[in-house]
């Protein structure tokens, strides 16, 4: 069975072909992630929510008119990777251009499911080719099942539209951490990423190109499949050589991404938007380890809330930060 659906996007053929292929632009309305090589044979994968991530093969490119690719879903046994086939055509229409999505080789049930997930993110592309703005993914915002994975997953998703309308005005102001400016932060947020790469393996690179956005994106996703193939029941190499349990170490990535990006939002004036859920479990990591880094130039002691403080405001105040912004509105 298959499944089409189709948009007009008021911009040019060359521009909704960038929109559907290249990653700093699928992440603002598709993906959290997305790892493209676009040549016929080239790998694709793209976290397209927390805990959700579609792969396969480039079969098709032909530049401005039309990409087909192999579709699946890892872990999925009934919809591996490249199981299906996507194919997208652009052409010119009045005004801009119309993209047609055919879905091809599934099942009734995977027809019905893909169709469901297709509607909500073409809806998103329209939105975004039309006001350059998709706004937050309310479904990258809880994820099902929330492990450090995935709760990562969903802080980054929510860091990426903060990181996008950073400033060259911002990069001077000082942020809640008294030992950094945003653009201080924010290459210190590098070093963490490949530092918390490396205890689940995995190598992080800084493709040192690009926005910060796309900076931090690609590192994040880098050191979050790391952590995916972790087997948090065991151990992982901790700072001066001494082992650290697997299951505490991999708590820290989504939190250093929560509380760094609250941090980057309060100095640039912005609010970082996470769900309580997932505020909550942070909460539930950060106590694990954010005692013991007290006085050692990690955390400081913690501060009291201001009134009507929200969840993540709570969370950055047990970090011993204090708010620059008023409370995060609802």
């Amino acid at each position: 069975m298959s499944y089409t659906k189709t948009a007009h996007l008021p911009v040019t053929p060359d521009e909704a072909f960038a929109l559907v292929t290249e990653p700093e632009r699928l992440r603002r309305w598709k993906t959290v992630s997305a790892v493209v090589d676009l040549r016929a044979g080239g790998a694709y994968r793209f976290t397209v929510i927390p805990g959700h991530v579609a792969a396969g093969h480039f079969r098709v490119v032909e530049p401005g008119r039309r990409v087909v690719f192999g579709w699946g879903w890892e872990g999925n046994e009934e919809l591996p990777p490249d199981a299906s086939t996507v194919t997208v055509t652009i052409e010119p229409a009045d005004g801009g251009s119309l993209v047609t999505l055919v879905h091809e080789g599934l099942s009734d049930a995977q027809a019905a499911m893909h169709a469901e997930g297709w509607t909500h993110f073409f809806d998103r592309l329209e939105r975004l080719a039309t006001t350059g703005d998709a706004g937050l993914d309310e479904w990258a915002a809880t994820p099902q099942e929330l492990t450090p994975v995935t709760a990562s997953e969903s802080v980054l998703a929510a860091l990426q539209p903060v990181l996008r309308a950073l400033t060259t005005e911002d990069r001077t102001k000082q942020t809640p951490c008294a030992d950094f400016t945003c653009h201080e932060l924010v290459e210190h947020l590098f070093d963490s990423l490949v530092q918390l790469g490396a205890m689940a393996g995995a190598t992080v690179a800084n493709p040192e190109q690009g926005s910060l956005e796309n900076r931090v994106s690609v590192m994040a996703a880098q050191a979050i499949d790391g952590w995916r193939d972790v087997d948090l029941g065991g151990s992982v190499p901790g700072d001066g050589g001494r082992d650290l349990p697997a299951t505490s170490a991999a708590g820290i990535l989504p939190v250093e991404l929560a509380l760094h990006g609250w941090d980057i939002a309060q100095a640039s004036g912005q609010h970082l938007r996470l769900s309580d859920e997932v505020v909550a479990y942070l909460r539930t990591l950060a106590e694990g380890f954010v005692p013991a880094g007290r006085g050692n130039g990690s955390f400081g002691p913690e501060v009291e809330p201001g009134a009507n403080a929200g969840a993540l405001d709570r969370l950055a105040a047990f970090s011993g930060r204090t708010a620059m912004l008023a409370p995060t509105p609802l």
